[in-house]
């Protein structure tokens, strides 16, 4: 190779063809471009013309200043340039020591490291000296001194390690391998201090002489530690090893099977060192991350690993409480709320019922449920939250009135009807207070309050698995915390309320703390074909390596020199080649290992102060070859030529008209759409309708007769409030449960027909929601006159259809109107209601019954009730013609009947539109009483 300073030429004879470069100006200068063509038809007169000598025109300057340059690119290609052509840098002798820094940080520039240790070789190999090939991060003694050919070999097969290198380990064997003997050191540094870079350098020193250092000052490796963890987002640094100028890029976060979660973008100031990351993502998607990398860094110290210890549980709140009664600062869930909130992500459904909100929080996959005084859960919503609970997930509910009624499957044990009272003026038992938690229960350990008691609860009947199931107990003996495991799952049951009404549990620390642990143990469920990607609690010791990383950040599968962790490997501890940076444990649970456990780990090494070391750079020194870049220029620019040609000869104006006029024409035939009116749709037409003014709703039964009966009903009833009161209503809507929206009528008449099919499920999940949201649904079994006295309400065949249909809602418990009831005074003051039977009674919600009759509240209930039913035909008795005559005969015939219908109708009405207004409008006396205490 002949060298011309920094520039070498592998075939210099080749530059002799720059010679010709004026013969070629002279042919091309004398060449004219190819004329353009032209039909001329009357040729024959040119032809009798004399001939005289013809010139030819002179190219283009500027064409034929491109063709010489294109030529000189070609020749210049053809004679091999090379920029910075390898020499000799081999100046001692005996065997050449190449040490080579192959830990984490070498990844960055690997191939750089590559091709200078090559070049070393390629020296090593003329000279004819023997070869020995020293990694620093590898285990076993220094291999023996080979040829340069077979140190190659081995060079290929060397590859950046996941670990930081053990340099004071290699200097040791060095020593003892090299003797005393004459030997040349040439060590390509990976540019960090780490595994003490100065004082290796000085080892060498002994060893060597004056060792050759190349990259002591290149250091490209960057640096990816987790800072911290929010509720809100995960807390990252980056992290580079020396100040240098700004810097952008990106964080990725994958999950266990390697898809994108989120991109986070990053930047290092000029100057700086390490830059702050925040990735905020929904605690779903946050949950799903198991690697976080810097984007287009091929380095294991880029990346860290995320086993369960960075996971935040998603816990799913629903309550029983009718949104009209619930409130706010007193409802069960603003307690299990505020000890929830400091260790887990909450979440309230937006459905409107019970059935719709455990579906989305299924869904959604949370790792737990708390339910709050919900009743019966039957149909699609019980199967689907024991599938949920099945594959992992943990349904924690809390009694109330509505569980101490109901009769559900979802509960780990057995449970008696109603509920136990304890303390008042009817019961010789006083409240009890908690006792030590057993040892096998996930609450061993907590302190037990002294001052917590508990006045109400469910009780659990006996069974021989009481008290395996009993986490937590009263002093006498009775649970209150029970729990069964439902296939990876857990059902976890307080037998108290949430809220303060039966217990001040919720009021204490150790109510705090119980839910903490319990939320410990909940793990969330797998995805369709995925595993979960860890375990509730801390990984054990002992785990085996399942994946793990190489020196590029790749996950690769456990290699023969990686051991398990043994319980000494702390979280954080450094990783070595007995314990490679990775996953270790199995799929459901692993602990991760990660190279970098901290901010301030990269620090550069200086070796500049330490006198006897040659130093060189490795990205100064590399060759480059110049002939691909040479003959890419030369094609441009023939490109460039025969455009130019083409333009010469117009080519392109020829083109661009035909462009422009096949544009025109496109554009002239081209269809030009009108608009088109759509009609309302259905739903939005009925919505505009019923909310024009007030409407009494309905339901279609399919019965003509029971639905025009009830039709004209609530007509007649319309047009008596019309008369006696300021409202108005306008003409009764029928309504479909399954279909439309019952959110726009403040009473929906029910009449039932034993006859008729029981609603979907649908229909009820809608009904549900209208109750749970405000609504009042008023069911009339139309049966009183054939009922027997005292039997309850399932004693017909109506009531016994109505009883299959209230199976699949969450009501509450019913009891008759009672005398106070605010129904009784909300316009008329009525002491019955009687419809066109009068023997049968009016449900409504019961009121919770009082200590004392001086401990009764001031106000007769707490909102609007959300069922009635009554069987006395009210659809009957109010039923008129267009001349407002009655169309069918009370029971007996009784006009004052039919008015004191009409009056109890009104009432109803008035209710549900004024809600309690009246009972405290009756009670001022004594609310201003209690004011003034």
């Amino acid at each position: 190779m002949t060298l011309l300073g920094p520039l070498g030429f592998v075939a210099p004879l080749a530059l002799l063809g720059l010679f010709a470069l004026p013969a070629i100006w002279w042919l091309l200068r004398a060449t004219p471009p190819r004329p353009r063509e032209e039909v001329f038809p009357p040729t024959r007169l040119l032809a009798r013309l004399a001939r005289r000598e013809e010139t030819p025109a002179r190219s283009p300057w500027w064409l034929t200043a491109l063709r010489l340059v294109l030529a000189a690119l070609i020749v210049l290609a053809l004679a091999g340039p090379v920029l910075h052509p390898a020499g000799d840098d081999l100046a001692g002798s005996g065997p050449l020591v190449l040490v080579i820094d192959n830990g984490w940080s070498s990844a960055a520039d690997w191939p750089d490291r590559m091709a200078t240790a090559s070049r070393l070789l390629d020296a090593a190999d003329r000279a004819d000296r023997p070869v020995v090939l020293a990694p620093t991060a590898a285990a076993g003694p220094i291999a023996a001194a080979t040829d340069a050919a077979t140190a190659r070999e081995h060079l290929a097969a060397l590859a950046p390690a996941s670990f930081t290198p053990d340099r004071a380990a290699l200097a040791d064997a060095l020593a003892t391998a090299l003797g005393a003997g004459p030997a040349e050191i040439v060590w390509i540094a990976d540019g960090l201090e780490n595994g003490g870079g100065q004082a290796f350098a000085e080892r060498l020193k002994t060893l060597a002489g004056t060792p050759l250092v190349y990259g002591a000052d290149n250091a490209p490796a960057r640096g990816l530690v987790i800072a911290g963890s929010t509720p809100e987002a995960l807390r990252l640094t980056v992290e580079r090893v020396r100040p240098g100028p700004a810097e952008a890029g990106s964080l990725r976060a994958l999950d266990l099977k390697g898809r994108l979660v989120a991109e986070q973008p990053f930047a290092l100031a000029d100057g700086a060192v390490s830059a702050d990351v925040e990735v905020a993502l929904p605690i779903e998607l946050r949950n799903e991350i198991a690697r976080l990398e810097i984007a287009g860094e091929k380095s294991a110290g880029a990346v860290q690993l995320l086993d369960e210890r960075w996971r935040r549980r998603t816990v799913g709140l629903v309550s029983g409480e009718t949104s009209d009664v619930a409130q706010p600062l007193l409802s069960p869930l603003y307690y299990v709320e505020k000890a929830l909130a400091p260790f887990a992500d909450l979440r309230k459904p937006r459905a409107e019922t019970t059935a719709e909100a455990v579906a989305e929080l299924v869904d959604g996959k949370v790792s737990m449920i708390v339910l709050t005084d919900v009743g019966t859960l039957a149909g699609e919503t019980a199967t689907r939250l024991a599938e949920w609970i099945a594959g992992g997930g943990t349904l924690v509910r809390f009694a109330g009135p509505r569980l101490g009624a109901a009769n559900d499957v979802l509960v780990p044990v057995r449970l008696r009807a109603g509920d136990r009272t304890l303390g008042g003026s009817l019961t010789w038992e006083k409240p009890q207070g908690l006792a030590p938690f057993p040892a096998a229960s996930p609450f061993a350990g907590l302190a037990v309050p002294a001052d917590v008691a508990v006045a109400r609860q469910v009780l659990a009947e006996p069974s021989p698995d009481l008290i395996e199931r009993t986490w937590a107990e009263l002093a006498d003996g009775t649970p209150l915390v029970t729990a069964a495991r439902s296939g990876a799952g857990r059902i976890i049951l307080f037998h108290v309320t949430a809220d303060t009404t039966w217990s001040n549990l919720p009021l204490s620390g150790t109510f705090v703390e119980m839910l903490r642990r319990v939320t410990a143990l909940s793990t969330g469920t797998a995805g369709k074909g995925e595993a979960s990607s860890g375990n509730a609690g801390e990984a054990p010791a002992g785990l085996a390596p399942l994946r793990l990383l190489d020196g590029f950040g790749a996950f690769t599968p456990p290699t023969a020199t990686a051991e398990p962790l043994p319980p000494s490997f702390a979280p954080g501890s450094a990783p070595d080649i007995r314990h490679p940076p990775g996953f270790y444990g199995t799929e459901d649970a692993f602990r991760a290992v990660n190279v970098l456990a901290g901010a301030g780990t990269l620090v550069p090494l200086d070796i500049a102060a330490l006198d006897g070391i040659e130093k060189r750079s490795i990205s100064a020194e590399a060759p480059r070859d110049l002939r691909p870049a040479l003959l890419l220029a030369a094609f441009v620019l023939a490109l460039a030529d025969l455009l130019a040609i083409l333009a010469i000869s117009g080519t392109f104006a020829g083109l661009a008209r035909r462009a422009a006029i096949g544009l025109a024409l496109a554009l002239v035939a081209a269809p030009v759409p009108e608009p088109r009116a759509e009609a309302l749709a259905p739903a939005d037409q009925f919505a505009l309708e019923a909310t024009r003014e007030t409407h009494l709703a309905f339901v279609l039964t399919g019965n003509p007769a029971i639905d025009e009966a009830s039709r004209a009903g609530l007509a007649g009833l319309s047009r008596f409030i019309a008369a006696r009161t300021s409202l108005e209503p306008g003409e009764p809507m029928a309504v479909d449960p399954a279909r439309d929206d019952l959110t726009f009528f403040p009473l929906v008449y029910w009449p039932i027909d034993p006859a008729a099919p029981l609603p979907e499920p649908a229909a009820i999940a809608r009904i549900d929601g209208y109750m749970k949201h405000g609504g009042t649904v008023l069911f009339d079994t139309r049966d009183a006159l054939t009922a027997l006295p005292g039997r309850g309400i399932a004693d017909s065949p109506a009531g016994a259809r109505l009883a299959e249909m209230l199976a699949g809602l969450d009501i509450p418990p019913l009891a008759p109107v009672p005398g106070d009831h605010v129904l009784t005074k909300t316009f008329y003051l009525l002491d019955e209601f009687p419809g066109r039977y009068r023997d049968g009674a009016l449900w409504v919600e019961a009121l919770p019954e009082p200590k004392d009759a001086e401990d009764r509240p001031a106000r007769a209930g707490d909102g609007v009730a959300s069922i009635l039913i009554t069987g006395n035909d009210f659809a009957g008795a109010w039923a008129e013609d267009d001349a407002g005559r009655p169309l069918y005969a009370t029971v007996p015939g009784d006009e004052r009947q039919r008015e004191l219908a009409f009056r109890a109708g009104a009432n109803i009405v008035m209710y549900t539109l004024t809600g309690n207004y009246k009972a405290d409008q009756v009670h001022i006396p004594s609310l201003l009483e209690r004011l003034g205490q």
